[in-house]
């Protein structure tokens, strides 16, 4: 049964026992009846879930195995940019925009963590309060909790969360902490880099290798003076070469756009945009080989997580130092330790 929609919630109590749905399930995560919650469009059971993804709980994998067979859907759409673009504006934006044509959406907003108290201010929830109320709408904030790359390291997991709960696009916001924040190229159907007149993103975009990610540009604040020469920029430097340059490869269009305003922002544009760059992506089969890619890095990243958890249960092992014992002695060199310490794992 697919979702009548999803939206921001508190944490009522359950009208069968009257117990809080969230304090009950963190004794004992029923995931079975999280999935199918979800799916019919429960928003508490949604948050539930990515919760159960955020901390690593030991339901983990039993969520992923769930969720499988109810993903693959979703269209996902990655934002990011420099501070100061208006990444969250647009995304208030294109969610509106999405809204008018009738689909169901899905926002994941990263925010930085605290490198002192670890903790986030999630604004994004904050500014997105347009759509709180909106049955089609689900807004989830995440810490990057100190992962690199703009990212949340739990945001795959998350966003197969929103697939399964039948959000038709998913829209992925980065922390925007500049040159760092390319991860979500390899996250995303569609990434959007957004870039504002006034800013030096011209240059800071040759610098950072945007050009490589970017599917489509928007120039953001295109009523500031600058804006026709940002983008004059843009396309001098796409003209430069690069993957986009070759023969059957998608050109980044150029968008201009003012987020702020209700009306007439150009997001009938960006999405026009989109939609292109979608069926290009199916036509030339390119959207089926960035899924599997993203699939293998997914896998790959588990594997190197449990491998670190099995070597940190050998450091300053018996094993270990008899292994370090060995080259010191010049018995053995490292890269033979190593081999024989991955076997005894």
């Amino acid at each position: 049964m697919s979702p009548e929609g999803l939206a921001v919630q508190t944490d009522a109590p359950d009208a069968t026992t009257g117990q809080s749905l969230t304090r009950r399930s963190r004794r004992a995560a029923d995931v079975p009846t999280l999935v199918e919650r979800a799916r019919e469009g429960d928003a508490r059971s949604v948050a539930r879930l990515i919760s159960l993804v955020e901390d690593a709980s030991p339901a983990l994998r039993e969520v992923a195995a769930a969720l499988a067979p109810h993903t693959g859907r979703a269209q996902v759409l990655g934002l990011t940019g420099s501070p100061g673009v208006g990444k969250s504006t647009t995304t208030t934006a294109l969610v509106r925009a999405l809204r008018a044509v009738g689909k169901r959406v899905g926002v994941l907003a990263v925010d930085p963590s605290s490198p002192f108290s670890g903790g986030a201010l999630l604004g994004d929830r904050v500014r997105m309060q347009d759509h709180a109320g909106d049955s089609g709408v689900y807004i989830r904030s995440m810490a990057s909790r100190g992962h690199l790359g703009g990212l949340s390291w739990a945001t795959p997991q998350a966003l197969r969360v929103l697939d399964a709960a039948g959000c038709d696009v998913v829209l992925v916001e980065t922390v925007g902490v500049g040159q760092s924040e390319l991860e979500i190229a390899s996250l995303a159907d569609t990434t959007l880099v957004l870039v504002a007149p006034g800013m030096g993103d011209g240059i800071q975009a040759a610098k950072a290798g945007i050009l490589e990610v970017a599917d489509v540009f928007v120039v953001n604040k295109a009523d500031r003076d600058g804006a026709d020469t940002t983008v004059r920029d843009l396309r001098y430097m796409l003209s430069l070469g690069g993957r986009h340059s070759e023969a059957g490869h998608w050109r980044p269009p150029i968008v201009k756009t003012v987020a702020s305003r209700d009306t007439d922002n150009g997001m009938d544009q960006v999405l026009e945009k989109i939609e292109a760059h979608r069926q290009w992506l199916e036509s030339s089969g390119e959207a089926h080989r960035r899924r599997s890619e993203r699939a293998a890095r997914e896998i790959e990243a588990i594997a190197l997580a449990s491998l670190r958890e099995r070597m940190g249960d050998v450091h300053g092992s018996a094993a270990l130092g008899t292994l370090a014992d060995r080259v010191v002695a010049g018995k053995s060199d490292p890269f033979r330790a190593a081999d024989e310490l991955l076997d005894q794992l």
